[in-house]
């Protein structure tokens, strides 16, 4: 079986990902998905604050607050009759929904916005890291081989001078 030989391309590549991985144990960190969630300090403002919205919003805390919110205004509005600040419908209460939904989905889609980015730089290390596994593995299984070549043509040499031996001996 002969060996696949890895094309001059694909040794390239190797050698640029060796040396990335030589870069990063001399002490320049890559930068890597673990690393670009943790690392806040370089976000503007206003992904500093989509990022809290969508985390605030996101939460059960927020839910059961403003749900209980809303149920002690509709009950503080209908019990009292109609001579409260909102009564029924509730226009106030919808307005402020509406504010409040009208601001928070567009802070939410720039911080999900955000994290896709970030996906897809980890996507990119992976396939790195996969491209560079599999090219490591190809020249495994070419050393193998030819270790497996090496060995064959000695045993086969063995052979041979063990049968000339025999001969030798037999006449």
């Amino acid at each position: 079986m002969k060996a696949i030989t890895p094309t001059n391309e694909e040794l390239q590549i190797l050698e640029v990902l060796r040396a990335h991985r030589r870069k990063h144990r001399k002490g320049f960190p890559i930068k890597i998905s673990s690393h670009i969630e943790d690392d806040i300090s370089g976000l503007t403002i206003g992904q500093k604050i989509s990022d809290v919205v969508a985390k605030t919003v996101g939460s059960w805390k927020f839910v059961i607050i403003q749900s209980t919110i809303i149920f002690v205004w509709i009950a503080y509005s209908s019990i009292d009759g109609s001579d409260t600040w909102d009564p029924y419908p509730f226009i106030l209460l919808n307005l402020m929904l509406s504010f409040q939904a009208a601001y928070t989905a567009p802070a939410i889609m720039m911080s999900q916005n955000r994290l896709s980015e970030i996906d897809r730089q980890q996507a990119g290390n992976d396939f790195e890291v996969n491209v560079k596994a599999e090219l490591e593995i190809e020249l495994l299984h070419q050393k193998i081989d030819l270790l497996k070549e090496k060995e064959l043509f000695n045993l086969t040499k063995s052979v041979e001078a063990l049968g000339k031996k025999l001969d030798n001996f037999l006449k």
